[in-house]
């Protein structure tokens, strides 16, 4: 029997009641009211997903909380979906209290979607694939957005935590308001925050990430527009760099004395004026960055990958179009300029007391087929300079020792980690750390956007499983191209594609720098690392036990969010007690 041979029993005065009710529901709905919570999606979900815009499952069944220790940041991330294009999307988090204590006020961000158009080969299996080729991935600071009809929008809130907060549990809610059809809408959502009795401060895991200050790249910062080199406007952008590598506890910053410092030669020897050098480093240490200072490159490969190194040495010829020539060690004015440069670096460093902090890179990457050629220049420096720390990124671990701070890619970590755990244990004032870059792919914890996020995370759990004390990566805010643009970029003559996230982990937008869901959670990988070693002093064992049990080797790692989340609240508790 159908619908319609079902209601012609009912009375006049039922049909018309059901009629009435039909309408008043339809007026509702479209006034605005019951489309709320009928027909807009609104449901939290683990910061550690990533949330696609054509995503459309959520099962509304987790909590909204965040547990965390004082001292960091409390990350919560909602999602937005609707049948309808929402207009005007706003967000309102009010502070999260426990009786009369609150919270600081927190940040909401929406989080964009940036196009992934090149698939590298060798991807892991947990790989996430966007039918649109779009991946979540900047954090934008707008005051609205719109969302178009049944694209998901994910919403991603911080609230720093102060190192005095009260621990327990602190409340709050998080308020969405737009229009459909110029019809307001408004929503409500609890959220919590469980703060526990225990407080990061400053991390001791070294973590560096190459930035560039070069006016050519930080022009995305000036929308796209060219501005003077070392202006009061670039001044400006350098700082606000620096001040967010430090919010982000990154705590060494490769800044070249040879590549911002002026010379002269006079009377037969080289003179260095460091002072545009000096302003930058000391930028960097008032906005708390440097930790350690690492001196940029002075060797590069003489042409091809398999070449070998020469050394950048200032042109004589102010009209020449690079500043620098290559010469090999052997040419008498490369050496010339080395022993005086050095030299000079040597007493200034003493001089602005900066020394003992001091590192100094060679050259980029040394292998088997030019690591003799590397030796060469490392030993010369250290004839001139003894007391220099070395630093290097290296495919190769046979340096004859020259190296103070090994750093492997983790893919040659994991293949030669007795050799390098050994110098960890003990080589005394030597260290062993790891980078990654476009390499390794595969299974190993990168920060590619395609990657999910715990991949990112996992790259410090990875420094203590393995008792490796620093992290390099080469692409902070190396925007060659537009970075709003395609994610991904490709040497035609290697064939090596740079995949999405591997250039740039920030972005600019206007004059602001924008943080991404992969930079949150390296900053919170880098504060599990510290609670990883603060139960190592306290209980060995049970430190041993829990990274076990997600860390299974350099490549082998338990993927599952809700696991992930009930270990590091172990780790809290176990240091809570």
């Amino acid at each position: 029997m159908t619908l319609k041979n079902n209601t012609s029993y009912l009375s006049n005065s039922v049909k018309r009641t059901f009629l009435n009710a039909i309408i008043l529901l339809f007026v509702i709905c479209f006034s605005g009211f019951s489309c709320d919570s009928k027909e807009i999606q609104f449901e939290y979900v683990d910061p550690m997903e990533k949330i696609l815009a054509e995503s459309s499952f959520f099962p509304g069944s987790q909590e909204a909380i965040s547990e965390v220790v004082r001292g960091e940041h409390a990350s919560l991330q909602f999602v937005v979906r609707s049948p309808y294009t929402i207009n005007n999307l706003r967000v309102t988090v009010t502070q999260a209290s426990n009786k009369d204590k609150l919270l600081p006020a927190s940040k909401a961000r929406f989080v964009g979607f940036v196009k992934v158009g090149r698939s590298i080969w060798d991807y892991s299996r947990d790989r996430i694939n966007s039918p649109s080729g779009y991946f979540p991935d900047p954090l934008l600071e707008e005051d609205e957005i719109d969302v178009k009809f049944g694209n998901s929008q994910p919403i991603w809130i911080t609230i720093p935590i102060p190192s005095d907060a009260i621990p327990g549990l602190y409340r709050g809610k998080v308020i969405i308001n737009g229009n459909i059809e110029n019809k307001e809408f408004h929503i409500e959502k609890d959220y919590s925050v469980r703060v526990y009795p225990v407080t990061i401060d400053k991390t001791s895991l070294w973590v560096t990430n190459w930035f560039t200050i070069d006016a050519a790249q930080l022009k995305w910062m000036n929308r796209g527009e060219d501005f003077e080199s070392f202006s009061p406007q670039h001044w400006e952008y350098i700082r606000k760099l620096a001040k967010m590598m430090a919010e982000y506890r990154q705590n060494s910053a490769r800044i070249s004395p040879l590549d911002l410092s002026d010379f002269a030669f006079i009377n037969g020897k080289w003179q260095v004026d460091f002072s545009r050098f000096d302003k930058v480093v000391e930028i960097f240490i008032q906005e708390g960055v440097i930790g350690r200072l690492e001196g940029g490159h002075i060797g590069t490969r003489e042409s091809n990958w398999d070449s070998q190194f020469v050394v950048r040495v200032p042109s004589v010829d102010r009209n020449a179009e690079n500043r620098f020539e290559k010469l090999p060690l052997s040419n008498e004015r490369a050496q010339q300029f080395y022993v005086d440069f050095f030299t000079s670096l040597k007493q200034h460093l003493k001089e602005k007391g900066w020394e003992g902090n001091y590192l100094q890179y060679i050259a980029d990457e040394p292998t088997s087929s030019n690591v003799q050629s590397y030796v060469e220049i490392a030993r010369f420096v250290k004839q001139v300079y003894p007391e220099i720390k070395i630093i290097e990124a290296t495919h190769s671990k046979d340096l004859e020792d020259i190296v103070d701070i090994y750093v492997p890619q983790l893919d040659f970590m994991n293949k030669d980690y007795y050799f390098y755990n050994n110098i960890n244990k003990n080589s005394e004032g030597k260290e062993a750390w790891f980078y990654t870059c476009l390499s390794p792919k595969g299974e190993y914890a990168n920060r590619f956007i395609e990657l999910p996020l715990l991949k990112t995370r996992y790259i410090h759990w990875l420094n203590f499983k393995y008792n490796i004390p620093g992290y390099l990566h080469w692409g902070l805010n190396h925007w060659r191209t537009d970075p709003w643009d395609e994610q991904t970029s490709i040497n035609y003559e290697g064939g090596n594609i740079l995949p999405g996230g591997d250039s740039w982990i920030i972005y600019p937008k206007g004059d602001k720098l924008l943080s991404s869901i992969r930079f949150e959670a390296m900053r919170d990988g880098i504060v599990d690392y510290e609670l990883f070693k603060m139960l190592e002093k306290k209980d060995p064992e049970a430190a041993r036990d829990i990274i076990d049990k997600v860390i299974y080797s350099f490549d082998r790692y338990d993927n599952n969010i809700a696991a992930f989340r009930e270990h590091r609240r172990k780790l809290m508790e176990l240091l809570s007690e």
